[in-house]
């Protein structure tokens, strides 16, 4: 089983989400498009806050140095992102792929981060945000989504728990949360796996017994 990690917006968690989706459920992580390279590595956080092993994290297909949309660091770089380049690996344990920024980036002249989802054809963990303008954000990643039919299977939120805006998401999104990841401090596998989530994930995600 595949679930591709995307977002409302950048920095609103993904690799976190990564992070405790892959604690709770012993899966691999690849990100096939890492930009912001001179800054760090996604991978190193992931490493960081699952103590995984060295092979549970797979090469990303592109790396590129600036801390920017993919399409405009792959063009400083001199790079042209090939959505045949995006090969999925072949895993025997659940497999997360964490996407770059939200789901309308551009990754070249004519792709974006939803043609890599629907190529990919992964059920999607779509992140966002608990705060004011979560609502409006995260509507409209959703629509975009279903207009491709990429489905959708749950939302996750980071940050503290506003009830009204996971009721609204549910019933207006028609998506259900998953799990509400509140500010953790310190933040680390421990504070990770204390989340639990709110639906058994192997009945939630269909996972083969």
């Amino acid at each position: 089983m595949e679930l591709f990690v995307t977002g409302t917006d950048t920095n609103v968690g993904k690799t976190v989400v990564s992070a405790w989706l892959m604690l709770h459920l012993g899966a691999c992580y690849w990100k096939p498009v890492q930009t912001g390279t001179m800054e760090g590595m996604d991978a190193s956080l992931i490493r960081t806050l699952t103590d995984c092993e060295p092979g549970d994290i797979l090469p990303s297909v592109y790396e590129l140095p600036e801390p920017l949309s993919p399409h405009e660091a792959a063009r400083r770089a001199g790079v042209d992102i090939s959505m045949d380049k995006f090969v999925p690996p072949e895993v025997e344990r659940p497999l997360i792929v964490e996407g770059a920024g939200g789901v309308m980036v551009p990754l070249n002249d004519h792709a974006f981060m939803i043609d890599l989802m629907d190529a990919l054809n992964y059920s999607v963990v779509l992140v966002c945000r608990s705060s004011l303008g979560t609502i409006n954000h995260t509507l409209l990643s959703l629509e975009a989504l279903k207009s491709r039919d990429i489905p959708v299977a749950c939302i996750v939120m980071n940050g503290p728990s506003l009830p009204h805006n996971r009721d609204a998401l549910e019933e207006y999104g028609g998506v259900r949360v998953l799990a509400e990841i509140p500010p953790l401090d310190p933040l680390n596998k421990q504070a990770l796996l204390a989340v639990q989530p709110e639906h058994d994930l192997e009945q939630f995600f269909m996972w083969p017994a």
